[in-house]
């Protein structure tokens, strides 16, 4: 089992500007003494189709860690629009938190991440684009890079994606003992356990899941 405890984390400037920075609040529980600092990375998936646009947004090494409730912010800066395809741009993706020890992950928190027009007449000309007869209308959607300054993301942050991996930490006899199934908080959504070892999944598809 985990030496660490996700108990919570909060999104604290959302929603905001696409390029505002990320900024968490996290707070976890340390079960056992560890010899070396916590890796945090916040990952921004730029296209579906291919993980080529994915950008590593920012790290936090956290320690030493002590034992008890450690709470601390992550600021990340926005990603950048110009490596991620227009076409994805706006719509629905989906930003990684993650955290490893010993460069092993052992938990990754994923929120869906909605971008838009702040606009309301830039918005009204995108959605009208996606209508039933819209190209023999004329109707084009407006080109969103030239809008970047006015594009405005929100984080569903009440619905995160949680997986946990067991990991080996500094000794086994340094794990504690707990009861089958207990899970962390946020983790109560949690898609389930990887064996020890497992190779992390890719991340999740929005657009295949999103409702």
């Amino acid at each position: 089992m985990s030496i660490i405890n996700i108990s919570d984390v909060t999104v604290l400037n959302n929603p905001g500007k696409f390029t505002d920075p990320y900024l968490f609040k996290i707070t976890f529980e340390c079960m056992a003494p560890l010899q070396d600092d916590l890796e945090w990375k916040l990952t921004y998936v730029g296209s579906a189709e291919n993980d080529s646009y994915d950008q590593e947004l920012d790290t936090c090494m956290v320690g030493p860690v002590p034992i008890g409730v450690n709470s601390f912010e992550f600021e990340a800066a926005a990603p950048l629009p110009s490596r991620i395809p227009a076409s994805d741009l706006i719509g629905v993706t989906v930003i990684l938190l993650t955290c490893s020890y010993n460069d092993a992950e052992f938990v990754r928190i994923g929120y869906y991440v909605n971008t838009e027009y702040g606009d309301p007449a830039l918005k009204q000309q995108h959605d009208a684009s996606f209508e039933e007869g819209a190209e023999e209308k004329g109707l084009k959607a407006p080109d969103p890079t030239q809008h970047i300054d006015g594009l405005v993301r929100n984080v569903l942050a009440d619905k995160p994606r949680v997986t946990k991996f067991n990991i080996q930490w500094d000794t086994p006899a340094a794990v504690p003992t707990m009861s089958a199934g207990s899970l962390d908080a946020p983790a109560s959504q949690a898609l389930g356990e990887a064996p020890a070892g497992a190779a992390p999944p890719p991340p999740f598809n929005p657009y295949a899941t999103a409702a």
